[in-house]
Order: C-alpha cells, then sequence, then structure tokens
C-alpha cells in the first residue's frame, strides 16, 4: 500500500472575527485536496503554540500554504497602500513553517495567499490591491473566473501535460504578484490579464525540488479544471520521496 507522507496545511484561525463554520469548510477544502492525492492532512495555525508548532515542523513531508488575509507589507518594507485584514499572526506561523521547510528541503505548495507568500519571503512583493479580481464571499456560486496562460517549458506545464490552450480558473483574489515585483528567485510560470496589467498566477524554483504556487484555489473543484488536480499528485508524490 502506497504511504501517505504528512502535510502540515496552515490555515486561518478560529476566532472572533471569522465565522467558524466558513473557517472549518474552507479549511477542510485544504484537507481534502491532500487526501485525494493520498496524502495525510495536518492542519495548523496561529493559535498552535510552539510545543505543537515544533512537532509539526519536525514531522512535515509536505508544506501546503493555503488562502486567507493580506500579508502585512512590512514583511516586504512597504506601507499599507490597499491592503486589507492583514493576519500578522499567521505571517509569523508561515514564515517560521517555510524556513522549516527550506532547511529540510521538503516540497511546498501555495495556494493565493500562499502564492503570494512565497514571492515575499522570497525577497518579492505585491501589489496590494487589483479590481475585478474577488467573485462573490465563498461558497456562495458561481465563482467569478478568468483565463490563466501557462508558460511552457515549466514544471507546472510538465504537471498539466504541457497544456497550451489557457485554463478557465477561478478568482477570489485582490492581491497579486506582477513580473516587476516577482522574487528573482523564482519563476512566472503561469499569467492572467488585469485591469493593472499582466499578472503572475503561478510560479516555481529552479531545480528539482518540488516549490510551487498558483493562484486559483484548486481545492474548489466545482470551479476548476480537472487538469490541476495533478498539481495535487505531483505535490503529494513529492512529498513521498
Amino acid at each position: 500500500m502506497t504511504r501517505a507522507p504528512l502535510i502540515v496545511i496552515t490555515v486561518a484561525a478560529h476566532d472572533a472575527h471569522l465565522d467558524p463554520a466558513r473557517v472549518a469548510l474552507v479549511n477542510e477544502r485544504y484537507a481534502d485536496g491532500v487526501r485525494r492525492a493520498g496524502g495525510l492532512p495536518l492542519l495548523i495555525s496561529s493559535a498552535a503554540d510552539d510545543s505543537q508548532r515544533a512537532t509539526a515542523f519536525e514531522q512535515m513531508e509536505g508544506l501546503l500554504l493555503s488562502g486567507g488575509a493580506d500579508i502585512d507589507p512590512a514583511r516586504y518594507g512597504e506601507p499599507v497602500n490597499g491592503a486589507v485584514e492583514i493576519d500578522a499572526a499567521r505571517d509569523a506561523l508561515e514564515w517560521a513553517a517555510l524556513d522549516a521547510a527550506d532547511r529540510r528541503a521538503i516540497p511546498v505548495f501555495g495556494i493565493c495567499r500562499g502564492l503570494q507568500f512565497l514571492n515575499v519571503h522570497r525577497g518579492g512583493s505585491l501589489l496590494q490591491h487589483v479590481e475585478g479580481q474577488v467573485g462573490a464571499a465563498y461558497p456562495e456560486s458561481p465563482a467569478l473566473s478568468h483565463p490563466l496562460d501557462v508558460a511552457v517549458g515549466t514544471r507546472l506545464a510538465s504537471i498539466l501535460g504541457d497544456a497550451t490552450a489557457p485554463l478557465a480558473v477561478n478568482s477570489y483574489h485582490h492581491q497579486a504578484v506582477t513580473e516587476e515585483r516577482l522574487s528573482p528567485k523564482l519563476t512566472a510560470t503561469a499569467f492572467s490579464d488585469s485591469p493593472r496589467g499582466r499578472l503572475v498566477e503561478g510560479l516555481e524554483e529552479q531545480g528539482d525540488r518540488f516549490v510551487l504556487g498558483v493562484q486559483c484555489h484548486p481545492e474548489r473543484t466545482e470551479s476548476s479544471p480537472a487538469e490541476l488536480e495533478r498539481v495535487w499528485r505531483a505535490f503529494v508524490d513529492a512529498a513521498r520521496r
């Protein structure tokens, strides 16, 4: 029987500012994505104490950075200029989680905020607000969607079967990475158009290690192309090695 690697998923905390039922629903979708691909999910939020964090980071075989609140612009040396609902406690958790993942060279997959956090952690920055990218609040439907152009010759393109036609992906974000704000340590792998110009909606690190981010939400299968299931499998397979 194929072994299920332990995947730590950083998620929003259940606090007074968020609807607990909605948080639970959102978080469970990420866990389901890991399970579908054969992994064992372990959810951790900023409510975890130092001992819980240390144990999770020591045992994890893969790290999933999920979607959520905006990253504090102070992390990339800028004042607030469009960022809202900043979650500094989660920023600290995920910075430590990524540092731990880097020390052990384990796979990392970033979704939405997770893609943005990867870019900031690697020295990039963010466009703090882009109009027209946020659909109805999840789980309301239908989701807002737009075309995604995947760059050939990238890890993402290989995972997706070297897709050349644009994919129709969902959109739940108001911040973004642009080519000018992309970390020099990362490579852009997918793009979409916006009122603020071309946005980077896929990125990855070069080399054998799986470090990859997508701006859309592949855990929301009702509004995602079937090809994105391959990214879950590639991530979990990388964590088995």
